[in-house]
């Protein structure tokens, strides 16, 4: 298992020689988001597609101009 560091380092030597440094913020910002919710998903921190649109439509009825 490579370290953090490590992981940093082969992320940004993959990219073009004219890269920017927001183009490498934004890379490291999406590769922590993946490691976060690959570990998520592996402690069952998620829901279901169910769960999720059973959520979403109580949400959307406590927003909705009628209540």
């Amino acid at each position: 298992m490579s370290t953090i560091k490590e992981s940093v380092i082969s992320i940004v030597k993959e990219m073009p020689e004219n890269v920017t440094l927001e183009d490498i913020m934004e890379s490291l910002y999406v590769k922590q988001k993946i490691i976060k919710g690959q570990s998520q998903l592996e402690s069952g921190q998620f829901y279901t597609h169910e769960e999720a649109k059973e959520i979403l439509k109580e949400w959307l009825k406590l927003k909705s101009p009628e209540n």
